[in-house]
């Protein structure tokens, strides 16, 4: 099943084409911006019953040098099978378009990266009849934004650039940079960045500090997923101030309270439970008395 950060990795490019004019600045190659792009199918599938598709392929104009065919892979983990296929992609696109061929792979973390950014050879020993160089976009060379200013020079680079470094320590100041960059930003642009960037996220503990941040530094977003973010936000700050309720009771009425008790209460995502043993503690005599019934 393909992962929310797999499809943010590369859906970014398809909302932000000229993005990857950037990209290949910071990566240090000289690719020259576009004037215009357009997306085109992925399946890359042959009349033969086998089905190739690449994530994202867009047609990119350029004033100076023509158009070129930029195929954009999110990759997650290492994959062996990559060395057939992406050989495979790049030549099948090259016959049928007919134009100079670029392949990114976008990465988050760095034994990927370095992975990815192998050259494949196909060929003998003798001679490369084929030579595949990868350019990689990942924590190993996207920057690190952590100047508010910065990020709203080009917001879509500081989304990427977020997603790329989801695994960094410092990510919470990223998210914060990011977060606070969007305050002023038009709904219609904002909108996109909060969503791309919480699908990057995926499931790391990154992404609930980013649903955190949004549902108090964006309530102005009215798109489905910021109201989904906003509304965990602030279930979940209902909860945790229940538990802390039920804590400050039990305190107040010398009710003694065991580490693995405390646990317990401030663990709980159930509020209707958490409603209950509230209600228990303000009248119970013990500790047991609040956990009847369970």
């Amino acid at each position: 099943m393909v992962s929310s950060p797999h499809e943010a990795m590369h859906r970014i490019f398809q909302e932000y084409p000229g993005l990857f004019s950037r990209v290949s600045e910071v990566l240090g190659v000289d690719i020259p911006p576009p004037t215009s792009a357009t997306a085109l199918p992925t399946d890359l599938t042959e009349a033969r019953p086998v089905e190739r598709r690449v994530d994202t392929l867009l047609r990119i104009e350029t004033e100076h040098d023509g158009p070129f065919i930029l195929a954009i892979e999110a990759q997650g983990k290492k994959d062996p099978r990559k060395t057939v296929s992406w050989p495979y992609y790049v030549s099948y696109l090259h016959n049928r378009y007919g134009l100079p061929i670029l392949l990114l792979v976008v990465c988050q973390d760095h034994a990927t990266a370095e992975w990815a950014a192998r050259p494949i050879s196909i060929g003998i020993r003798q001679w490369r009849t084929l030579a595949l160089n990868p350019l990689v976009a990942g924590p190993h060379n996207m920057p690190v934004i952590t100047d508010v200013a910065e990020a709203r020079k080009d917001l879509a680079l500081a989304t990427l650039a977020a997603i790329t470094h989801a695994d960094n320590p410092d990510v919470g100041a990223i998210l914060k940079t990011l977060s606070a960059a969007l305050r002023d930003t038009p709904e219609a642009i904002a909108d996109p960045i909060v969503e791309l960037t919480a699908q990057g996220l995926g499931n790391r503990p990154a992404a609930q500090q980013w649903r955190n941040l949004v549902a108090v530094d964006t309530s102005f977003y009215k798109s489905f997923m910021s109201e989904e973010i906003r509304d965990e936000g602030r279930a979940q700050g209902r909860t945790q101030g229940r538990a802390e309720d039920i804590l400050l009771v039990l305190e107040a009425r010398g009710i003694a309270l065991a580490d693995e008790t405390r646990e317990k209460i401030t663990s709980c995502d159930d509020p209707q439970l958490l409603r209950q043993w509230l209600n228990r503690a303000a009248t119970a005599a013990t500790i047991e008395e609040v956990f009847t019934g369970e």
